[in-house]
């Protein structure tokens, strides 16, 4: 049985940095990504990432801030989120899929399997 285990998560200051891990047990997965949902909020794309790490997909709101990346040998993603803001602040979930990034990007119907989300706190 697949799993996607969540790890990194945890409470910082504006401006700070954390890194999450996401660890693939049983499988690699052609895309792999992350979205967050934030109190009150409904899930939201933040970063995808083809196998090859050639394509990137990423929300505006994360650009320049926030980079994705994959060690297919560890079927392991991360995520590295620099310059934090409060409005950074969710429940990051891990999400995978046998199809393209951009169908992965779109939620619902593109993800074959959810982590269980670890949560980021940001404080102002």
């Amino acid at each position: 049985q697949v799993q996607l285990v969540e790890s990194g998560g945890g409470s910082v200051q504006a401006g700070g940095s954390l890194r999450l891990s996401c660890a693939s047990s049983g499988r690699t997965f052609s895309s792999m990504g992350w979205f967050r949902q934030a109190p009150g909020k409904e899930r939201e794309f933040v970063l995808a990432i083809s196998w090859s790490g050639d394509i990137i997909y990423y929300a505006d709101s994360v650009k320049d801030r926030f980079t994705i990346s994959r060690d297919n040998a560890k079927n392991t993603v991360y995520l590295q989120m620099n310059s934090l803001k409060p409005e950074d602040t969710a429940v990051y979930y891990c999400a995978a899929s046998s199809s393209t990034v951009q169908k992965l990007s779109k939620g619902s119907d593109g993800i074959d399997y959810w982590g269980k989300g670890t949560l980021v706190t940001v404080s102002s």
